[in-house]
C-alpha cells in the first residue's frame, strides 16, 4: 500500500483534542497522513423524524459526493445518532474498498447507557471506531480474530473488548 491520505471531516462541534488524538491513532495504524477538515451540512435533510435518528446510507453518500482533491480516503465525523433501515443504529459505515465512511460520536459515551462520564474511554472507542471504517475502505471485511479493530461491533461492550489495531492477517492484507 502506497502512502494514503487521509481526511478526516468533522460536521459539527469536536473537541480538538478528539480529532487531533484520532488523527494520530489513524497515523499510526495505517501510516499515511493525515488532514482534519470541518464539513458543513443541513442535517436536518437527513434526519427521519419517526425514528429520531439519522440516515447513514444518505450521510455517506453525501459526504461521498464531497470533493476532497487532496485525499485518498475521507471519513465524515459526526455526532448524531445514525441508523441504515435493516438496524437500530450503527456507529459507522463505509463503502468498502472505496473512498469514503462516516463515523459517529453518539453512542460512544457511557452517559448514553447510564454510566459515569468517561472522556477517555469515548475517546478509545472513537479511534476504533474510525479506524475500522477507514479498515473497510481499504477493502477490510470484519475479521473473526477477538483483538482485532476489524471484529463487528453491535453494542460499545464489543468495541471496548477489541483493541485499536489490526490483526495481523489484516494488516498483511494491507501490505503495510
Amino acid at each position: 500500500m502506497n502512502l494514503q491520505t487521509i481526511t478526516l471531516v468533522s460536521f459539527g462541534f469536536f473537541e480538538k483534542d478528539i480529532l487531533e488524538k484520532t488523527a494520530v491513532a489513524v497515523i499510526e495504524e495505517y501510516h499515511c497522513s493525515v488532514i482534519i477538515k470541518d464539513g458543513h451540512l443541513d442535517l436536518s435533510e437527513y434526519y427521519d423524524a419517526p425514528r429520531r435518528q439519522y440516515d447513514a446510507n444518505a450521510l455517506l453518500k453525501q459526504v461521498h459526493s464531497m470533493s476532497f482533491p487532496e485525499s485518498d480516503k475521507n471519513l465524515g465525523i459526526f455526532n448524531v445518532d445514525l441508523f441504515i433501515p435493516i438496524l437500530t443504529f450503527i456507529f459507522g459505515q463505509a463503502f468498502l474498498g472505496g473512498q469514503t465512511g462516516i463515523a459517529s460520536l453518539y453512542r460512544l459515551s457511557n452517559e448514553r447507557y447510564g454510566m459515569v462520564h468517561d472522556e477517555l474511554l469515548m475517546l478509545e472507542r472513537f479511534k476504533k471506531e474510525v479506524i475500522h471504517e477507514l479498515g473497510h475502505t481499504f477493502g477490510l471485511i470484519h475479521c473473526q480474530s477477538p483483538m482485532c479493530v476489524m471484529r463487528s461491533s453491535t453494542y460499545v461492550e464489543d468495541i471496548d473488548q477489541k483493541s485499536v489495531h489490526l490483526c495481523r492477517d489484516c494488516k498483511s492484507k494491507l501490505d503495510i
